[in-house]
């Protein structure tokens, strides 16, 4: 069964070069599919795409040092091959060196010439032998190119961060950003409390911790078993969340009896937890673009319990209809984005994004922004969400808001968040957390107060 994980995982990265999909889609329609996978089988396949993500722009460096066919010569497929094989020789102790060429070796065989196969068997066995002595790029003659290598992260995105950040916080920030995550989840307090579902967690999961600043998380690492088949979860007793997304709900500060919009809703991670702030008694319009996503929705507020939102289809690039919708007390926008803030959780990414990327979200962030503002009752609330840390998705998206909407204010101290999480608020009134100073993800949330 390890050989077939291993193609299932060649495959994944195969379809992500196509950039149709996404990781996160990709595991679940493999997972969906191949339902005879064990959990040891699910593990290995995880660590085999998870880490080629994480350490390609290494590994990479490593294949083209031993390589008489440049880098982008070779066949993006034997390429995904080789990736594989030297991760699992590099990084994976418990798997055999010799399983992980023959195998790199015999997946070739599938999709190349046999002078191919010969070209793969050599250059991973020169590097089992050698890769350790495989010199990288020196910090102090060219910091982006040494730290995009030795980190494993694009040349462009390094140059951003050391113009921003310098090189040690840099540095400490792809750290981060490389060590996997726990998996942090948020307790629906309509069902529960969190020193019960701590308790009803035990068993399932290594190291269950509580979060430092959001009220309602906890955190864990390495489940038994997967998330959907834990008890807890089918009973609707908790959501998976980031502590980093928890936080913008609570500057939000949704209120029980209030109309409020969840403007770009998604899969509902956030709108679940705006109805268990509400106490599920309100109206809470759950929208998104995506019917499919809508649905999902649907069914993920069944499991929790909540009986208070409404779903409505609708593209927010296109102006809302105040007679459709009437106003409301608050409105959350959690803007699509580069999602550079998420790295840790979404590897894929970082190799799917350009430089372009931020400016090209900036214009859709803005222009969702200048849309929604006419929804908002005075004396409400617009709070403006991303999960990256880039500038143009962050300061520079509320300075044209502003500029341009002059009956909103920054709400400088948001007074839905407990008062520890208030100190990762800056004296501008935005909430910034970072992968190596708050153990979140990389999230950016404003409060925009209508006042008049």
């Amino acid at each position: 069964m390890a050989d077939e994980v291993r193609k299932t995982a060649l495959y994944i990265l195969n379809t992500l070069d196509k950039g149709h999909n996404t990781l996160d889609s990709l595991l679940e329609d493999v997972f969906r599919e191949k339902t005879l996978f064990s959990k040891k089988d699910r593990a290995l396949l995880q660590a085999l795409v998870f880490g080629v993500l994480r350490w390609r722009g290494r590994l990479d460096w490593i294949i083209d040092y031993f390589s008489k066919t440049r880098l982008n010569k070779i066949d993006p497929k034997v390429l995904n091959i080789l990736r594989l094989g030297l991760f699992q020789i590099i990084y994976l102790d418990r798997i055999p060196v010799s399983a992980a060429v023959n195998t790199s070796v015999e997946m070739t065989k599938a999709v190349a010439a046999p002078w191919v196969v010969g070209y793969v068997n050599g250059l991973l066995r020169n590097a089992v032998r050698e890769y350790r002595h495989v010199a990288f790029p020196e910090v102090d003659k060219d910091p982006a190119k040494a730290l995009a290598t030795k980190k494993s992260f694009p040349k462009w995105l390094i140059k951003r961060w050391l113009d921003r950040f310098g090189l040690k916080e840099t540095g400490l920030l792809c750290d981060a950003i490389n060590t996997i995550p726990p998996i942090t989840v948020r307790c629906n307090t309509l069902k529960t409390r969190r020193e019960k579902l701590v308790k009803a967690l035990e068993g399932y999961a290594e190291k269950i911790e509580i979060t430092n600043y959001a009220p309602d998380g906890v955190f864990f690492f390495n489940p038994k078993i997967s998330i959907p088949e834990i008890e807890a979860f089918e009973y609707g007793l908790f959501q998976v969340q980031d502590e980093a997304a928890q936080l913008v709900t609570l500057v939000l500060n949704p209120q029980p009896g209030e109309t409020i919009l969840d403007a770009c809703s998604g899969l509902g991670g956030k709108t679940g937890h705006i109805a268990q702030i509400m106490k599920n008694r309100g109206r809470l319009v759950a929208m998104d673009k995506d019917e499919n996503k809508l649905l999902r929705l649907e069914s993920e507020m069944h499991r929790l319990g909540v009986s208070i939102v409404t779903t409505c289809i609708h593209d927010l690039s296109t102006p809302l209809n105040r007679k459709d919708f009437g106003k409301f007390d608050r409105i959350l926008l959690d803007a699509p984005c580069s999602g550079l803030g998420v790295l840790r959780r979404n590897p894929d990414t970082k190799w799917r994004a350009s430089q372009q990327n931020p400016a090209y979200c900036q214009k859709k962030q803005s222009l969702f922004l200048d849309n929604l503002a006419h929804l908002v009752k005075p004396p409400g609330v617009l709070v403006y969400a991303v999960c990256s840390m880039e500038p143009e998705e962050n300061e520079s998206v509320i300075k044209d808001f502003l500029n341009k909407h002059a009956q909103f204010a920054i709400e400088k101290r948001p007074t839905g968040l407990p008062f520890d999480a208030r100190s990762l608020v800056m004296g501008n009134g935005y909430l910034k957390t970072f992968p190596h100073l708050n153990n979140m993800d990389g999230f950016f949330s404003v409060c925009l107060k209508r006042i008049r």
